[in-house]
Formats: C-alpha cells, sequence, structure tokens
C-alpha cells in the first residue's frame, strides 16, 4: 500500500494524547487555530501554534513529518488524531501553509539565563488572571498589562524580563499545572534567550517570544 504523501506518524498512543492536547488547547484559544507540524530529524517532531498573546507555543512528540514542515487547521488534525490507525498515521486534511505567517525561532543555540520555580509563575498566572478579569475589555486583556515584565532574569552580561504574555500562553496552553498543590517545590521553569527570542521551557512544553517587535513576525 502506497504511504500518502502528507501527514504525520506518531510514534504510539502516549504521543498521540499528547498532541492532542496541544491541539485542544489551541482550539481553546482560536477555534480557527492553524498548527505548523515541522520534523527534528531525531524522530520526533515539533508542533507550532500562535496563542493570541503574540506568543509562539510548542511541544515535542515523538514522530515524522511528510513533508517535513506542514500546517495544518487544528480542527481537522483534531479529528485525525482521533481516527489514527495502527501504523500512527494522522490525517492533517488540506493543507493551511499559506496560513501560517511569521518565522519559527531555530532549535538550538539558545543561552540558558535562569531558572525560575514553576510555583512563582503560577502564582504570577493567578494574579494577572485575577488582574485581567477586572481591567479587560471586549478586546481582552489591556496591552499595559500584558506587557508588563514580571520577572526578570540574568545570566552575566545577559538580561531579560519576561512579560506577563508569556506567563498567560503558558498556563493557556496547560504548559504549567493548574493548580498549586500540582507543582513540586522542586519544579522548575527554564529560561532561555537568543538576541532575537526569549525561550521558557515548562514540563508540558515551551514558549518563545520574539525580542523587539512581534508584529514583525507573528502577524
Amino acid at each position: 500500500m502506497t504511504e500518502p504523501e502528507r501527514g504525520i506518524w506518531l510514534n504510539d498512543s502516549t504521543n498521540r494524547e499528547d498532541l492532542a492536547t496541544f491541539v485542544d488547547r489551541a482550539l481553546r484559544l482560536d477555534d480557527a487555530a492553524v498548527i505548523r507540524l515541522r520534523e527534528r530529524g531525531d524522530g520526533q517532531l515539533t508542533a507550532w501554534v500562535s496563542t493570541g498573546f503574540d506568543v509562539l507555543a510548542s511541544r515535542v512528540v515523538g514522530g515524522r513529518v511528510k513533508p517535513v514542515d506542514l500546517s495544518a487547521g487544528a480542527d481537522a488534525l483534531a479529528t485525525g488524531l482521533t481516527a489514527m490507525d495502527s501504523s500512527g498515521y494522522v490525517e492533517t486534511g488540506f493543507a493551511m501553509d499559506s496560513a501560517w505567517r511569521g518565522a519559527l525561532p531555530p532549535e538550538s543555540g539558545f543561552e540558558h539565563l535562569d531558572d525560575v520555580p514553576a510555583g512563582v509563575m503560577l502564582d504570577l498566572a493567578q494574579r494577572g488572571i485575577a488582574l485581567a478579569k477586572e481591567h479587560s475589555s471586549s478586546h481582552g486583556p489591556p496591552a499595559s498589562l500584558l506587557d508588563q515584565e514580571v520577572v526578570a532574569v540574568s545570566a552575566g552580561d545577559a538580561s531579560v524580563g519576561i512579560p506577563m504574555r508569556c506567563v498567560f500562553a503558558l498556563t493557556a496552553m496547560g504548559f504549567l499545572p493548574q493548580s498549586g498543590e500540582a507543582v513540586g517545590a522542586d519544579e522548575i521553569v527554564r529560561v532561555r534567550a537568543l538576541p532575537a527570542w526569549l525561550r521558557i521551557d515548562a514540563r508540558f512544553g515551551s514558549v518563545y517570544r520574539r525580542r523587539g517587535d512581534p508584529a514583525l513576525v507573528l502577524r
């Protein structure tokens, strides 16, 4: 039987569940979300989505992509994941490559700046959500709240502030545990950076924020 020309092949049901969770979170943020799937070359693939906070989110799962870089509607991908066959094949629906806007950050080269306790990030998120409910309009949380830098990290001469946008993206995508009781005292969130990108790695995924004007990349 000829292999399909387009789709993804996941290693097992655990990877399907992980990717399905990622896709479900993306759909909660935007029912028209587009997922970009890119093969890493190490038996894994990375799923990307724009969160709506001018922040990209990604999750790595075991599998491969054909072609090695494709974009799919999150709704079609969710349907395909439900119907994954015994070979691990997932149909991704109509090509949505033209719908993806902006560049992706590089896979490597990020400088590790510092680690932040996951409990601190969760607490910041909860306080930010409370403020957002108090001050939001029909357009969502005010930009002043989203752009507020709530944590500063540094290593040597390098220093970067983490905006509330990134904290909201981490929690909206479910990358942090949803309650303080589920966060271990030793659980951390790793902060890395390049001159052009801020990267935050949490237990269940990573978020990336363009340093400078994100409109140049994400819109």
